[in-house]
């Protein structure tokens, strides 16, 4: 998964900040800010991609909503188109798959 970014302007900006991160320049935490601030947010997921997630992490419902720490019913419901992940578990879910479940658990 690439990076995508709010502008090309803060493309640029996010680009030299991970340079400076590089050799030593600032810090972590410093860098954490400018990813947040210089990157697009968290997109919807499509029911076919939560499926995907889960599938991938070779996880049945139940123990995908553990590690989410959710209702399997809520699984089952993102899974069908019935209701659609937010908030931390949004976030959760993009981590998920763009790092591996072990990035969660």
């Amino acid at each position: 998964m690439t990076k995508t970014y709010r502008s090309d302007r803060l493309r640029s900006v996010h680009k030299a900040m991970e340079a400076i991160h590089r050799v030593g320049g600032i810090d972590k935490a410093t860098m954490r800010r400018f990813d947040l601030a210089c990157l697009t947010p968290v997109g919807e997921l499509e029911p076919t991609d939560i499926k995907r997630i889960r599938e991938t992490a070779n996880m049945s419902q139940a123990t995908f909503a553990l590690a989410l720490n959710v209702k399997t019913s809520v699984i089952s419901k993102w899974e069908r188109g019935e209701k659609r992940p937010s908030g931390p578990s949004l976030k959760l879910l993009a981590l998920a798959d763009k790092k591996g479940i072990d990035a969660i658990l």
